[in-house]
C-alpha cells in the first residue's frame, strides 16, 4: 500500500467515524437523560433522508433551504416521536422495559410507514457539486465532503459542549441526567428538557443522514438499521451518556472498519462484523467504554 492510498483510506475513515459521531450523540444524549435505548434513532436518520430527497428532487427546493427545512423537520420528529412513544409510558411510571419496547415499536412503525409512502425501491439521493466535487491535495483525490465532514462534526460538537456547560438549558440537562425528582423539586421543567433532548439529537441525526446521503446515495426504509446500530455500537464503546465519548467512538468505529478493509481486502464482505467484534472486546476491557464513568444504582 502506498503514501497515498493509505491517506486517502484514512481520510475516509475520518469521515465515516465523524457520520456515526453525528447520530451517536443523539443515542448518547437521550441516554444520558433517560437512561433510555431509542432504538428509534435509526428510523429517525432515515426520515430525514427521505425528506431532504423529496424537497430537493421532487419539489425543487434550493439545497440551502432544503437543508435548514430537513433539519428543523426530523427535530419535530425527533419531539413527536418522545410525546407518542415514551411521555404517556414516563408519565404513568412504567418500567423501562416497557419504554425499552415502546421504541422498538416506534422504530418498526416508521420504517413500514416509510415503505407504504415511499415504496422499497431504492432511491438515489440528489448530488450537490459543491459537497460532491473531487479535489486534490497532496495528490490525494478526495470528495469535497469527505473534508467537510469532520470540520462540520467538531464544530457541531463544540457548539453543543457550549450549550450543556454554559446555558441554563445545559446545566437544567445535567442536573435531569443526574437525578430526575431532585431537578423536578429544584423547578426545572423536567419534560421541556426532554423534549429539547430529543429535538437536539434528532437534528443532528439529520445532518448526518444529509452527508450520509451524498456520501453513499442509495435511501430505502431500512436505510437507517445498519448505520443506526453502528452509531449505537460506538455510542457504547465510547461510553454511552458520555457525548465526547460518543465521538471518540464513532472516530475508532468509522477509522478501523476502513483501514482493515484497506489493508486486508479479502474481508470487505466482514466489514459490519468488525463494529461487533470491537463491542465486544471495549465490554471486555472497559465495560463502561473508554472513557464512560461508572453509573451508581439507586436503592
Amino acid at each position: 500500500m502506498t503514501l497515498e492510498i493509505f491517506l486517502q483510506q484514512l481520510v475516509n475513515g475520518l469521515t465515516l467515524g465523524s457520520l456515526f459521531a453525528l447520530v451517536a450523540i443523539g443515542y448518547t444524549m437521550v441516554y444520558g437523560i433517560l437512561r433510555l435505548i431509542n432504538f428509534a434513532h435509526g428510523d429517525i436518520f432515515m426520515m430525514a433522508m427521505y425528506i431532504a430527497f423529496f424537497s430537493i428532487s421532487i419539489f425543487s427546493v434550493p439545497w440551502y433551504i432544503s437543508f435548514i427545512l430537513v433539519i428543523a423537520l426530523t427535530a419535530l420528529l425527533g419531539i413527536a416521536t418522545e410525546k407518542v412513544a415514551y411521555k404517556p409510558l414516563r408519565e404513568q411510571e412504567a418500567p423501562s422495559i416497557s419504554l425499552l419496547i415502546s421504541s422498538i415499536g416506534a422504530s418498526y412503525l416508521m420504517e413500514n410507514l416509510a415503505t407504504v409512502l415511499f415504496t422499497g425501491r431504492p432511491k438515489n439521493f440528489p448530488q450537490i457539486p459543491f459537497f460532491t466535487d473531487m479535489i486534490t491535495v497532496g495528490g490525494i483525490h478526495i470528495q469535497r465532503l469527505a473534508i467537510m465532514v469532520p470540520i462540520i462534526t467538531l464544530v457541531l460538537l463544540l457548539a453543543l459542549l457550549y450549550l450543556i456547560n454554559h446555558t441554563k438549558t445545559g446545566m437544567a440537562m445535567r442536573a435531569v441526567s443526574k437525578d430526575v425528582e431532585t431537578a423536578r423539586l429544584m423547578g426545572i421543567s423536567v419534560n421541556k428538557v426532554i423534549t429539547a433532548t430529543f429535538g437536539i439529537g434528532s437534528a443532528l441525526a439529520a445532518v448526518g443522514a444529509i452527508m450520509w446521503g451524498m456520501k453513499y446515495l442509495q435511501i430505502k426504509p431500512d436505510v437507517g438499521v445498519m448505520p443506526g446500530m453502528k452509531c449505537f455500537i460506538a455510542a457504547v464503546i465510547g461510553g454511552i451518556g458520555n457525548i465526547k465519548g460518543a465521538v471518540v467512538g464513532g472516530l475508532l468505529l468509522g477509522l478501523i472498519e476502513v483501514l482493515i478493509v484497506a489493508f486486508i481486502p479479502s474481508l470487505t464482505g466482514y466489514r459490519d462484523a468488525f463494529s461487533f467484534i470491537l463491542l465486544i472486546i471495549i465490554l471486555l476491557v472497559r465495560p463502561n467504554g473508554l472513557i464512560g464513568e461508572k453509573i451508581a444504582e439507586k436503592v
